[in-house]
């Protein structure tokens, strides 16, 4: 569920994001990897388009929702539920060309 719910917030980023112009994207996918012992699920995201701009606010859109969706459905199990560090990992093309960023 939280997958498509990422997806779906992906594709309509324009409509969330004040003046986020609307982008052809080619590609939208999150992976989910859960780390049961310490009670943590990592959402990645990728998304990809030939456009001549970059998609990275759709990314953190899809991952965000994604969290978001999570803790809705988790909620009356566990109040204490935290969203944590929504980040770029890496981005390529554009203007920028490739930028790797690694948290603390």
């Amino acid at each position: 569920m939280a997958k498509i719910a990422g997806i779906m917030a992906a594709k309509q980023t324009p409509q969330i994001i004040p003046l986020c112009h609307p982008l052809p994207m080619t590609h939208i996918d999150l992976q989910f990897t859960f780390d049961s012992e310490a009670g943590l699920i990592f959402i990645e995201g990728r998304t990809r388009t030939n456009y001549k701009t970059g998609v990275d606010v759709e990314a953190l859109t899809a991952v965000t929702v994604a969290a978001l969706t999570i803790y809705d459905m988790c909620k009356g199990v566990d109040t204490t539920i935290t969203l944590e560090q929504a980040y770029i990992a890496q981005k390529s093309g554009g203007k920028s060309g490739t930028v790797t960023f690694q948290p603390d």
